[in-house]
């Protein structure tokens, strides 16, 4: 059974709260699964998986999948570095040079996915 989908305007709202007050658990984790929900449908397949501990975690991008087992592709982070790095507030590249980032396999690369679109309102930004 699919995780239940968090509706856009709650998944933003959680998004800007989170931001601002880093200290709510229940805002930061709505927040958090609420951006690899929008990378996983901006970027769906199955060959990379994007975890967040404790948060959630997602499977993304085209490419060959795995069934079983860890998979080849794994990009992990905490929770601030990914809503900084989901939301523009802070480089791919610079994350992953301060090890803010573990990315292993060869599609483990984000950067050309971040950062998302999650602030629009009927296409626009």
């Amino acid at each position: 059974m699919p995780k239940p989908r968090i509706a856009d305007d709650v998944g933003r709202e959680s998004v800007l709260r989170a931001l601002a007050i880093q200290e709510d658990r229940e805002i930061v984790a709505t927040a958090v699964r609420y951006l690899l929900q929008v990378l996983a449908e901006g970027a769906p397949g199955n060959s990379v998986e994007v975890r967040v501990p404790p948060f959630g975690a997602v499977q993304c991008i085209e490419g060959p999948g795995h069934t079983r087992g860890t998979p080849p592709n794994v990009v992990e982070t905490d929770a601030l570095t990914w809503l900084e790095i989901a939301t523009g507030g802070l480089e791919w590249a610079t994350a992953l040079a301060e090890g803010r980032i573990a990315a292993s396999g060869s599609r483990a690369d984000l950067a050309a996915h971040l950062p998302l679109r999650w602030q629009f309102d009927d296409g626009g930004e």
